[in-house]
């Protein structure tokens, strides 16, 4: 953790436990010379993640699936084909590459800002500065809760700078939420 603590100011500092706890044991980084290096620890998200990524994309599979069938045995309707299979096979595809995926998550918490990662071959980075953030959303939804992860999201002035990390425990979520208000409110700025 290095966001600085002041001797006149105690700031609530997230234990690596509670962030760490459930999750992926390192982040998986492109192979390339050329990436970003960032000095700090990033933490990842929750393997439930892609439990519960498996059964949202993998309900649409069977739902797109028996629709193209119905359409084409009840109804004769063999052009309901094409768009069935080139949807199954993108679902497909989501499906296998959906763990490695996940390992690709990441966020770091740093002393002006919290930087956040996602991505395999288009890779994004987006740091968000602590005196920016406007809002600070923790969401779950009821698969999300049966499985205890939830998704945080930062929101700032600038649509686009924004960052919503998906998959972290309900208790990393919860913690990382506090420090992050705690910390903008330290500074008077934001939140």
């Amino acid at each position: 953790m290095t966001i600085p603590a002041d001797s006149t100011d105690p700031k609530p500092q997230p234990t690596t436990d509670v962030l760490d706890a459930g999750t992926y044991p390192r982040l998986k980084e492109p192979h390339s010379p050329n990436r970003l290096e960032l000095d700090g620890r990033w933490h990842q998200i929750s393997k439930n993640y892609v439990i519960v990524q498996f059964i949202s994309e993998g309900a649409l599979l069977l739902v797109v699936l028996a629709a193209a069938l119905v359409l084409w045995l009840g109804f004769g309707q063999w052009w309901a084909l094409i768009p069935g299979v080139i949807i199954v096979v993108a679902l497909l595809w989501t499906l296998i590459i959906l763990p490695r995926q996940a390992r690709a998550y990441g966020y770091m918490l740093r002393e002006d800002d919290i930087v956040f990662r996602r991505g395999i071959l288009w890779q994004r980075m987006v740091a968000v500065p602590y005196g920016r953030m406007q809002l600070v959303d923790v969401t779950h939804g009821p698969l999300d809760r049966g499985f205890g992860i939830a998704q945080l999201k930062l929101v700032t002035a600038a649509a686009s700078s924004g960052a919503t990390i998906p998959g972290l425990t309900q208790a990393g979520a919860e913690q990382l939420r506090d420090t992050l208000i705690a910390v903008a409110e330290s500074r008077r700025t934001g939140l």
